[in-house]
């Protein structure tokens, strides 16, 4: 995730449960993928933009 000192959005590979965007944005922040998700989960459930969120998200995000 680091290179040459920046830091990188990426989807994550070994933490996922769809598309690992909530694993690489929890690892990205530094927080519990948990937490992420639980927020996440809220934004839909409460906000309805979440779901359109995380597919934008799903496909421009790279993988790692």
């Amino acid at each position: 995730m680091y290179n040459n000192g920046k830091r990188y959005l990426r989807k994550s590979r070994t933490d996922q449960m769809l598309a690992g965007v909530c694993g690489g944005l929890a690892e990205y922040l530094g927080v519990d993928s948990t937490m992420v998700r639980l927020a996440w989960a809220i934004c839909v459930v409460f906000g309805g933009a979440g779901l359109l969120l995380y597919i934008i998200a799903a496909i421009i995000i790279p993988y790692e």
